[in-house]
């Protein structure tokens, strides 16, 4: 029976979301239960796209990104796919609704990543919008249960919180992203030149988008909006520590937060949102 595939593939969907992100995975976990499924269909999707472009050095990556992308849509025309993270992505695509030029344009970001190397202002924003904005608006989709209305009131908070997301990724990932695979995401700056005055010009960036997106926050669905603000807490420490660790560190080693603070920041945050306190 296809129920059985069908449950496999949202298992898959849910191992690949735990295998490689332990917060993610936390916060996941406190969104109401029937939006677990399609929050992990999103996760494995995007997941699976970023590894390719980031991952599979010595593999064709134009060819498989390509082939990825037309199995995607593929899956979302005929309403199943083989491959089980696709089969899942489909399903949760379809039963809320989501716009395929979100995905396409999701998928064109990655496609950047195969030949950009460093981005203008423009370049930026595009990206920026694919591979962040766009996934939060999926997200979106999923926690006001297609609810247009509500879903148009907070599009631009979830665009500004993804956009913040990305941006600590950015800097928390400095090293790899500039030594290991030669890009620089951030326009204008040249990273032999990076000081702790380019630095905190990023961090403003970064703090208007956060404002904004914690707004959208308060104005979720109570089931979703625990879930949210989970990830929001432990974006926004990681955050700080980013501040308080100078441009020359963050350069040569990526910026952590450790599993036991984690855990600590999940039961405070609890706390607070019991508390109507967010």
């Amino acid at each position: 029976m296809k129920d059985i595939f069908d449950t496999l593939s949202h298992d898959m969907s849910m191992m690949t979301t735990k295998k490689y992100s332990t917060s993610f995975s936390l916060g996941i976990s406190f969104l109401s239960k029937d939006l677990h499924k399609p929050i992990y269909a999103i996760y494995g999707f995007v997941r699976f796209a970023d590894e390719i472009v980031d991952s599979f050095h010595g593999f064709d990556k134009d060819s498989l990104l390509a082939d990825f992308r037309k199995q995607t849509f593929e899956a979302l025309d005929k309403g199943v796919s083989l491959n089980p993270i696709l089969n899942s992505f489909q399903w949760a695509v379809k039963k809320f609704n989501i716009d395929y030029q979100l995905i396409d344009t999701f998928l064109k970001s990655m496609e950047m990543d195969l030949d950009k190397k460093a981005y203008d202002e423009s370049k930026y924003k595009e990206y920026i919008l694919g591979s962040a904005e766009v996934v939060g608006l999926m997200c979106l989709k999923i926690f006001v249960r297609g609810e247009e209305e509500l879903y148009q009131q907070l599009a631009e908070s979830a665009m500004k919180l993804g956009s913040a997301f990305q941006k600590i990724n950015f800097l928390r990932d400095l090293k790899a992203d500039y030594h290991e695979l030669g890009r620089t995401y951030f326009p204008g700056i040249d990273l032999k030149k990076f000081n702790d005055t380019v630095k905190k010009e990023i961090e403003k960036d970064i703090e208007q988008d956060f404002l904004a997106g914690y707004e959208g926050i308060k104005k979720l669905p109570k089931d979703a909006r625990f879930g949210v603000y989970m990830a929001y807490v432990y974006y926004f420490k990681l955050f700080k520590k980013i501040k308080n660790t100078g441009s020359e560190v963050i350069l040569n080693k990526r910026i952590r937060i450790p599993n036991n603070k984690k855990y600590s920041l999940f039961v405070f945050s609890y706390l607070r949102h019991n508390l109507n306190m967010i």
